[in-house]
């Protein structure tokens, strides 16, 4: 699997190498789960994508941060577990399904149960095939022996062992009520499956006439064709305006219905006219009334959105064309008063894409109530589970105070069947409101229970509805693990350790986990909910396929690599739960935040690769670690040491905290800056000695150059997983069969951490930098040796620079190196600049053009003055000296300081000019 001798070649290439760890990952087994193994369990379950779908940047952005953090407690020794799954998708299944024998001329109803879920099992094989793959690409360390699936075999016992013991409990029931319901797919739908739109509609006013010719009253509306259900009008019983009409009738236009007016608190005289039309079968808050005030209850709506024979002449219509029918004729009857342009909320069903009508129906419902307030005390007596971030503790709370029962019926044949058998025999072999009903796990069980209640003839029929996905999908973090048996899964990996999931999803999915957890195993599922934002178009919109602005993480994969899209993804995460914007280029499809992320990489490549070209052949173990901790480290050494282990540190508290986008960006920061663009420079002139006088500085050199590059490859780990498992084989030339990912976590050595000399060394860096770009200012060519002067008033500076005299001169090309407290005042025309306090200067010897240098210096002398008086008249205003932090006031006057020191240096230079 790996050369003899390490070396990688000259170019980084993600693809080939990307499938080629994908596979070995795989074929051993490297992410397969044991409980066996003991240790601390850490188990997250993939939020089960839906097998219609295929991969989109959420499903990345998720995906990958769970990944980092079970890479990472996989190396800190945890005994891991990511689960894989997919959802069925009800809904969206059905409704796919029967386009396509929409297209072939045909309807479900035609082609009967049976075939339609044939129909359906090869759809979801042949998609899901889609997303698996693709979850495979993007290189997650899932245990795929455990994949799971809401419909399998295991977890349709889990749901049909759910259904059975709510029933037993009381806690499910069947009744007639108000639902959403969809005339796209013809169902019921929940209330977190409802989208409320803004939209541009219309209110109209409709006059009403008293029965007995005194007058008439005005109500308003925005959906004119319930008024053909109308059963009442209703006023606020303390309104003077219209309490008198309280007990009279109304007669309603075009249906000619005597209807009453009633008093009801709800009513808010303030709104409209202060009447309000009562329509009980179509609008949640006139159900209420309904029921309330005894009224009847008139059903105008067909399954499919047209009217049916108790809309009279407008039977057979569709809602909207029926809407401007009925508009049409109360205006020709005289009942129309005025039409008002009118924005308004609108239901709209997330799936069918479709309003919503409130529909009056017979479905199954589960009492919400008990398990709401179970849920609500694990979160105020335990804290659990805790949110990241913690602000949304207070969301979800709210909702599981508001939640009113759970319309759990779907009218759809794809899905987990409900397991109720209905007596069809005891009413006339039909499934009607009173049909008498059991509820079994099996029919086996269901004919043995009617038998014994309506006798060994009875006909039994089972529900044709199916379970709301949620159902199924809220038992997803315990039946993925064997539940209701339990299981040697259950009983290490539950709770398990995370849920990481979107703020989009909390009420859908979060609180359902949580309510049917804690009532099933009298645990939460999770320990911690980390919620994280979006991922952003490059305009700062959310993607939708509606607004066709998503950007295809495939893509994005195939041109820059799929490390390179998921480094960007974390890198781009600022604090937990924010939104992130994705950089990208519609025209050429290239992301230059991505692209960045893919130079990383090849930056990381060519530095590993030039450190294992001077190691001999030797791996870090070879090598050894004996001379980390002996005084024959340089400067150079004990600084990229202090720096790594303070990363170590960082990187450790960072994802412990869910600061995964900082832990990210920190080691971006060290490994391009720190490793590669200072330490391996520092070091290349020792690495190059071959006598005998420079091989102890040589060997301490490759030491910590192979100690400070496995460890990096360790800490890029969870981010980058690919690169780094290649690079890491390469470099130690493990083993058959072993990975990067089971190796330990790097720990953080206190005692090779040395804060003061880092910043020491950032003094050495900057006064290389400025060196560099003085050169460059200057024209001075990158061959050509040049003398050099650094000035400082501070002692504390000098020694530093003078500690570091060697790397100056070899890193800045400065053949003699001049560090002193004052300038000559004899000093030849130069070209200078300052880092902080210390003066830098290159003597010109004629290389430079003096009347253009002095036209530069006045410049950054102008600006330095600015920035002084700037900050006097700030530090001269008594409200700012009186009302900042201290803090803030002290970094004012040290700023101040610098900017007179910069000037008094910047007045200096000019002088020697002239």
């Amino acid at each position: 699997m790996t050369a003899t001798i390490p070396n990688l070649p000259s170019l980084y290439d993600p693809f080939t190498t990307e499938a080629k760890w994908q596979k070995f990952w795989e074929d051993n087994q490297v992410y397969k789960a044991d409980p066996q193994r003991g240790g601390e369990p850490y188990c997250i379950v993939i939020p089960p994508p839906n097998v219609t779908g295929s991969l989109h940047m959420g499903h990345a952005f998720d995906n990958t941060l769970i990944d980092s953090l079970i890479r990472y407690h996989r190396m800190k020794g945890y005994n891991a577990l990511y689960l894989p799954g997919t959802d069925h998708a009800s809904i969206a299944v059905h409704t796919i399904l029967e386009k396509q024998l929409q297209a072939e001329g045909k309807t479900r109803y035609e082609l009967g149960r049976e075939k339609f879920l044939e129909r359906a099992w090869q759809w979801k094989d042949s998609s899901k095939g889609t997303i698996v793959g693709q979850l495979r690409r993007l290189g997650v360390s899932v245990d795929w022996s455990r994949e799971r699936f809401t419909m399998d075999e295991g977890l349709n016992k889990a749901v049909i062992e759910e259904f059975v013991r709510f029933h037993e409990e009381g806690l499910i029931y069947r009744s007639k009520y108000l639902v959403n319901w969809c005339p796209a797919t013809q169902s019921a739908v929940s209330d977190l499956e409802v989208e409320n739109k803004e939209v541009n509609g219309h209110l109209w006013h409709f006059r009403y006439p008293l029965t007995d010719g005194s007058g008439s009253v005005e109500v308003a509306t925005t959906r004119p064709e319930t008024m053909l259900g109308d059963t009442a009008v209703a006023v606020n019983p303390n309104d003077d305006r219209y309490k008198h009409l309280i007990g009279k009738t109304l007669t309603l236009p075009i249906m000619q219905r005597e209807i009453p007016v009633i008093g009801d608190e709800f009513v808010d005289p303030e709104f409209g006219t202060g009447c309000v039309k009562v329509t009980p079968a179509h609008d949640p808050n006139d159900f209420e009334m309904g029921q309330r005030h005894d009224l009847p209850f008139i059903n105008i709506m067909n399954k499919d959105g047209t009217l049916n024979e108790n809309a009279g002449d407008f039977q057979g219509q569709d809602r909207f064309v029926a809407r401007k029918n009925v508009v049409k004729r109360l205006e020709a009857d005289g009942f129309l008063v005025k039409v008002e342009e009118y924005k308004h909320a609108v239901p709209y069903s997330d799936r069918g894409k479709v309003p919503i009508e409130p529909l009056l129906s017979t479905q199954w419902f589960v009492k919400i109530r008990p398990l709401a307030d179970r849920t609500l005390s694990f979160l105020d007596e335990q804290n659990s589970p805790q949110f990241v971030p913690q602000r949304w503790t207070k969301v979800y709370r709210d909702w599981l105070v508001k939640l009113r029962d759970w319309c759990i019926s779907r009218q759809l044949w794809w899905g987990h069947q409900i397991p109720a058998w209905y007596a069809v025999s005891e009413t006339g072999g039909e499934i009607t409101d009173n049909t008498p009903f059991v509820v079994a796990r099996s029919e086996a069980e269901a004919r043995e229970k009617a038998s014994a209640q309506f006798g060994a003839d009875v006909k039994l029929e089972q529900d044709p509805d199916v379970l709301d996905t949620w159902f199924s999908s809220g038992l997803w973090p315990f039946s993925t693990l064997g539940w209701p048996d339990r299981t040697e899964d259950l009983e290490f990996y539950y709770p398990t350790a995370t849920l990481v999931t979107g703020f989009d999803i909390i009420f859908f999915w979060v609180a359902r986990m949580t309510m049917l957890g804690g009532h099933f195993t009298g645990q939460m599922p999770f320990k911690d909910v980390y919620i994280h934002g979006l991922v952003l178009d490059e305009n700062g919109k959310k993607m939708s396929k509606s607004a066709g602005n998503g950007i295809d993480p495939l893509l994005l994969m195939d041109k820059y690599g799929t490390d390179a899209l998921r480094y960007t993804l974390v890198k781009e995460v600022v604090g937990a739960g924010q939104d992130i914007r994705l950089d990208y280029n519609r025209q050429k499809d290239e992301s230059a935040s991505v692209e960045a992320s893919r130079n990383f990489a090849n930056k990381l490549w060519n530095a590993a690769r030039f450190v294992m070209m001077n190691l001999d052949g030797k791996t870090p173990q070879q090598l050894g670690v004996e001379a980390l901790h002996a005084t024959s480290l340089q400067l150079s050494d004990r600084w990229i040491l202090s720096r790594y282990h303070q990363v170590v540190k960082q990187s450790t508290d960072y994802i412990d905290n869910y600061g995964l986008g900082e832990a990210a960006k920190g080691l971006y920061e060290f490994i391009w800056g720190d490793f590669c663009d200072w330490y391996i420079e520092l070091v290349k002139s020792r690495l190059f000695q071959k006598d005998a006088e420079g091989a102890a500085s040589r060997l301490v050199a490759q030491q910590t150059l192979a100690y400070v590059l496995e460890g990096i490859l360790k800490l890029l780990h969870p981010f980058m997983p690919h690169i780094t498992e290649e690079i890491w084989h390469t470099l130690t030339q493990s083993e058959e069969g072993q990975s990067i990912s089971v190796q330990p976590y790097p720990e953080s050595d206190a005692t090779l951490i040395d804060s003061e000399l880092e910043q020491q060394f950032e003094l050495l860096i900057e006064a290389i930098r400025t060196l560099r770009n003085l050169r460059a200012e200057a024209g001075i060519k990158p061959g050509v040796k040049v003398k050099a002067v650094m000035q400082s008033e501070s002692d504390r500076e000098r020694q530093i620079l003078t500690s570091s005299e060697l790397y100056i001169q070899d890193l800045a090309k400065v053949e003699s190196l001049t560090i002193t407290s004052a300038l000559e005042t004899a000093l030849e025309p130069a070209i200078a600049d300052v880092v902080g306090t210390v003066q830098v200067l290159i003597p010109l010897a004629g290389v430079v053009d003096v009347v253009v240098l002095k036209a530069k210096l006045e410049k950054s002398l102008s600006k330095a003055q600015a920035e002084a008086k700037s900050l006097s008249a700030r530090l001269s205003n008594p409200t700012f000296v009186d009302k900042a932090p201290a803090d803030v006031v002290q970094g004012a006057k040290d700023a101040l300081a610098e900017a007179e020191k910069q000037i008094e240096i910047l007045q200096a230079r000019l002088r020697l000019l002239k």
